[in-house]
């Protein structure tokens, strides 16, 4: 599977939140592969970076199921996943950048969601 492309907005001091539902082509059913199915990650865990650039060694923002940044099936739907940064962690980004998501299966196996830029608009009221 290969990973969506979608451009995050964030304003620097707010609450950030974005809920992902999940789907993928249902094959088997439809081998044209117009039709979509929930894509279940129970069991999963998911881990998130935001670096000012690709090549950059340090993070600006790290969000994993572990430190509650990242929810799995936050609704009880198998096939979710609930991004959430406090508004104090967005006060402290001073840059765009670029991320991406990745979810591990119980087994270890790493698949990318979703990529793209990061993009931070400067809070004016501190």
């Amino acid at each position: 599977m290969r990973a969506g492309n979608y451009d995050i907005t964030c304003e620097q001091g707010t609450t950030f939140v974005r809920l992902l539902i999940l789907k993928r082509p249902d094959l088997i059913a439809d081998p044209t592969g117009n039709t979509y199915v929930d894509f279940d990650i129970t069991g999963y865990t998911a881990r998130m970076q935001v670096r000012r650039t690709i090549e950059n060694p340090t993070a600006m923002l790290s969000l994993t199921t572990e430190n509650n940044g990242l929810t799995i099936n936050p609704t009880g739907e198998s096939n979710q996943i609930r991004i959430d940064i406090v508004d104090s962690v967005t006060a402290s980004i001073q840059n765009s950048g670029v991320y991406d998501l990745e979810i591990i299966s119980s087994e270890g196996a790493v698949s990318r969601l979703i990529q793209g830029n990061f993009n931070l608009i400067p809070e004016v009221t501190r």
